[in-house]
């Protein structure tokens, strides 16, 4: 098992020489599905390459104890960016020997063949997955400094760019990232009439998914096209700027200042400077649509894969305008502190997570409340939980009291998580969501 008296660079250290001790060994990568653990298994794969190390690559939605059980017994295992609550099952299968690079939290003991480097065991420190893997294969191979804005994405992808601790910062610098404070709307380098139209972070009412709305908001805020084009939001002076963040917090009128204005990272990809909220949208739409073969591609630059990764998110981007209508206009199970949106089969299981992030990151409920979104898939249901400002009550340990007894699984977050129960226990799981927040609202 891991030394976990060390600290998390020396542990970094320490799992990487010990990944080479075995490296003839046979090697199956397991990664997740969304844009961290994309960004995970593309670093790691071209490190990989790099080492002349055979492996074979594995994505997956979610880690299942089916799934964990069809893996190879007499093979190493990596997983990336999951599998810190997976213990029991792996410890069940009798898997040989398991490396795990993760910042999910850790919810039982670590079984003996468990090599695992997570933050949750050094003080908590804010960094995700891809950043982690990347660190790792840094201290492989210095070279692979280059693969340091695949890093970034991750970051921003899992919302960790707001509290940027030295270690972020260290991987900011090798990644040669262009940091800009401004409006966070991406992408800020194409025109704001499209981007506004699109917008889901913030959500606009009026303006999100209204073509109408958005030549009315750039027309009150006297930002007009010239030749026919809009400025981007990179290309706005001060004073355009702040007209335009005006226009956006009138028609949000319980948006702060602060949650709608940070920084913006420009990273090089395909030799263009591009914006990473932009190029992190895109790889979660490709693995939100069922092709994460598309994502990887994309991230290790790619060129044939670059086109269809843009189609597929211009797709993702007018389904996900749809499903915030559909939430817009549905009935929805309330209370004090709490918002349940049973979408059924009307949303995608696979943005049932982003539905609720962008609901927690709107205006529309107050700070402290839990949106939790609920999506079937197959014969089961996707649950994912957020907390609106990521403060409060912790939704992870919510939900795992409850899924625990309805035989379902759950990982994820203190504030944002995810979980899956059988389309059977759909009443029962409702009933006990809102029997536990009245406990909750009971106990503050």
């Amino acid at each position: 098992m891991a030394h976990l008296e060390n600290s998390l660079n020396e542990q970094v250290s320490y799992l990487s020489k010990k990944f080479l001790e075995q490296k003839e060994n046979s090697l199956v990568i397991v990664s997740h599905f969304d844009t961290d653990g994309i960004s995970s298994a593309a670093i790691m794969v071209q490190a990989l390459k790099k080492l002349d190390i055979p492996f074979t690559l594995k994505i997956t939605k979610n880690l299942e104890k089916d799934f964990i059980r069809s893996l190879p017994k007499d093979k190493t295992i990596m997983f990336l960016d999951l599998a810190s609550n997976s213990f029991e099952y792996i410890k069940e299968e009798k898997l040989k020997r398991v490396f795990i690079i993760d910042h999910h939290e850790i919810s039982k003991e670590i079984p003996e063949n468990v090599e695992i480097l997570n933050p949750q065991l050094y003080k908590k420190q804010k960094i995700s997955s891809s950043g982690l893997v990347y660190l790792f294969c840094k201290e492989l191979d210095e070279s692979n400094k280059r693969y340091a804005k695949l890093a970034v994405l991750g970051m921003v992808g899992d919302q960790l760019e707001k509290d940027i601790g030295k270690l972020n910062n260290n991987i900011l610098e090798d990644g040669e990232i262009k940091r800009k404070r401004g409006l966070l709307i991406y992408p800020s380098t194409r025109p704001l009439n499209r981007v506004l139209e699109y917008c889901s972070h913030p959500f606009i009412p009026g303006v999100t998914g209204d073509a109408k709305g958005v030549i009315e908001l750039l027309r009150e805020t006297n930002l007009s096209p010239k030749s026919g084009k809009y400025k981007s939001i990179m290309e706005l002076t001060e004073e355009e700027m702040e007209k335009l963040i005006t226009g956006i917090m009138l028609r949000s009128p319980k948006a702060k200042y602060d949650s709608i204005i940070g920084d913006i990272f420009l990273l090089k990809l395909y030799n263009k400077l591009e914006d990473a909220r932009e190029i992190s949208a895109i790889v979660n739409a490709c693995s939100r649509f069922g092709d994460s073969n598309s994502a990887l591609q994309f991230l290790m630059e790619i060129p044939s894969a670059k086109k269809n990764a843009e189609a597929i998110h211009i797709k993702y981007k007018q389904q996900l305008v749809s499903a915030l209508k559909f939430v817009n206009d549905t009935k929805k199970i309330s209370g004090k502190g709490y918002v349940i949106i049973n979408a059924r089969d009307n949303i995608r299981d696979t943005m049932a997570g982003t539905v609720a992030s962008i609901l927690s990151n709107s205006s529309l409920y107050e700070e402290g409340t839990i949106i939790v979104t609920m999506s079937y898939y197959e014969k089961n249901i996707k649950i994912s939980g957020r907390v609106v400002g990521r403060t409060g009550k912790n939704i992870r340990g919510i939900l795992a009291n409850i899924i625990n007894d309805l035989d379902g699984e759950v990982g994820g977050h203190e504030f944002a998580a995810g979980a899956i129960i059988s389309q059977k226990k759909e009443k029962e799981f409702i009933d006990l969501l809102k029997k536990s927040f009245e406990v909750e609202m009971v106990k503050i």
